[in-house]
This record gives C-alpha cells, sequence and structure tokens, in this order.
C-alpha cells in the first residue's frame, strides 16, 4: 500500500473516516468538533462542517450520498448536505455522549447510540424521536 494522500486540515485527532456511497469523497470526524469532507482523487478538502458544540465521534454519508450524519459528544446528531455543507437538522434528545449514528437504509429514519445507554430511531421528515431503545447496561454503540 502507497499513500495517495494526506488529509491534513483538522486541528486534533480524527475519530472516524469513511467513503461515500460511489467513492469520490472521504469523510472525517474530528475531536477538534467538525467533520470535513474530503475530495478522494486530491486529498483537497472541499467542505467543513462546523457547528458541534464537543468531539465529533462519527460521520457517515446518507445511502444515497447527498448528506452527512454526525454524532458528538455534545449530545446530538446533526444532519447536514453534503454538496453544500449546509446544517439542515440537529437531532437532540440524549442525555449523554451520542457516540454513533447510522442511516436506515431506506434513507426514512436514522438510528442513534449513546453513553446513555439507549439508542434512539428518529424521523428524518420531522425531526422527532419515534422509539428509544432502553435497557441496556452499558454504553451503546453501533
Amino acid at each position: 500500500g502507497e499513500c495517495l494522500h494526506r488529509l491534513a486540515g483538522h486541528l486534533d485527532g480524527i475519530c472516524r473516516a469513511a467513503f461515500s456511497p460511489e467513492g469520490a469523497f472521504v469523510l472525517t470526524a474530528s475531536e477538534d468538533k467538525t467533520a470535513r469532507i474530503w475530495s478522494a482523487a486530491s486529498g483537497a478538502c472541499l467542505r467543513v462542517l462546523a457547528g458541534h458544540g464537543d468531539v465529533v465521534r462519527s460521520a457517515v454519508f446518507s445511502p444515497c450520498g447527498g448528506e452527512v450524519l454526525t454524532a458528538s459528544d455534545d449530545h446530538t446528531a446533526r444532519l447536514w448536505s453534503a454538496d453544500t455543507g449546509e446544517y439542515l437538522r440537529t437531532l437532540a434528545g440524549h442525555d449523554g455522549q451520542v457516540v454513533s449514528a447510522v442511516y436506515v437504509p431506506d434513507r426514512t429514519q436514522v438510528l442513534t447510540a449513546s453513553e446513555d445507554y439507549t439508542a434512539k430511531v428518529w424521523s428524518l421528515e420531522s425531526g422527532d424521536c419515534v422509539c428509544t431503545l432502553k435497557g441496556h447496561r452499558c454504553f451503546v454503540a453501533s
């Protein structure tokens, strides 16, 4: 393996990295409270997703690649436009750090997992929590 690009720009450690569904972009989540979208071809930073109040633990592209979902130690998940970097919505309701967030394959809902010992299912249309999964004896991650 040869290193093709060094993705430099975060001001602190990187917690997660993922490719977009078609492989053209790389998404990183960082301890500097941001996520970034990079060109996989050139390594250039294309968008900085800033707005979380604490470490961004997780970041994933939607199944179609048009949105990004981030999870943060600030107890929230956020939705962003992958095309513009525009903030779209906050999913708030956990009592602990949100350590991961994923899309349901049909893209109507997302699932968040938290250190408050719960997982929550959210409607993407309304932004409301539709179900809280309780009963875990330790923090939940996906």
